[in-house]
């Protein structure tokens, strides 16, 4: 049986952002799968900024996986070299692409397990492309959403990323899930921040066990 309390707090969430972000998505500039997956894995501990203004001249010169399979680790890197990791991150286009051209016709599939199995593609990765690429029900959690979750109380004390996905898969409906994520990194990017979040602009402040725990904090200080 569902805790009565906790999903009040998740339907409440889902009520705010649905009226007042009802068409979040994702950040990254991008036309198809493929580009997608590039900018995904480009963006692992990197802004979606600088990725954006990275990708233009890499789609450019390797506009399909064909393209980025035939060539090599090094010239890739000159054209990632302002993001963070290029060395590894470079690899892992190279190897990513070579799998996709060998094993899957070029074509990026649309299923979990086939995804995880590209080079530099984790379950995170994987989840953002079932999400944001062919529009399924999915939950990708990173760093950002494993935070925001657990400041907002939507998640208690999760120990990873897996566990904070299968909190948030089991309460938030599988209509509003993929944007659920949008919701919860776009909150954490523009008002949640890590370090000194904007509680005095914040919409959920009202549900938010931090905001709760700081007005406790500052009564007991008087």
């Amino acid at each position: 049986m569902r805790n009565t309390k906790i999903q009040q707090k998740y339907d409440a969430f889902v009520d705010y952002f649905e009226e007042h972000m009802p068409l979040a998505g994702s950040e990254l500039v991008f036309r198809n799968p493929y580009e997608l997956l590039v900018s995904v894995i480009l963006s692992a501990q990197c802004t979606d900024k600088r990725v954006n203004m990275t990708t233009p001249a890499l789609f450019e010169r390797f506009p399909d996986p064909e393209s980025m399979a035939a060539s090599s680790a090094e010239e890739i890197y000159t054209y990632i070299k302002s993001i963070s990791y290029p060395n590894n991150k470079s690899k892992n286009l190279l190897g990513m692409a070579q799998v996709l051209v060998n094993e899957f016709g070029g074509v990026v599939p649309g299923n979990l397990d086939d995804l995880q199995r590209l080079p530099g593609v984790g379950r995170k990765t994987a989840n953002v492309m079932m999400a944001v690429a062919f529009d399924q029900p999915a939950m990708p959690v990173d760093t950002h959403v494993f935070r925001v979750a657990n400041r907002i109380g939507l998640t208690k004390n999760s120990k990873n990323v897996k566990e904070t996905e299968m909190t948030l898969v089991k309460h938030f409906p599988k209509a509003v899930l993929s944007k659920a994520h949008h919701w919860l990194i776009l909150h954490g990017r523009y008002v949640c921040h890590a370090r000194k979040p904007q509680c005095d602009k914040c919409g959920i402040f009202n549900i938010c066990d931090y905001y709760k725990k700081k007005i406790l904090s500052l009564q007991l200080d008087k």
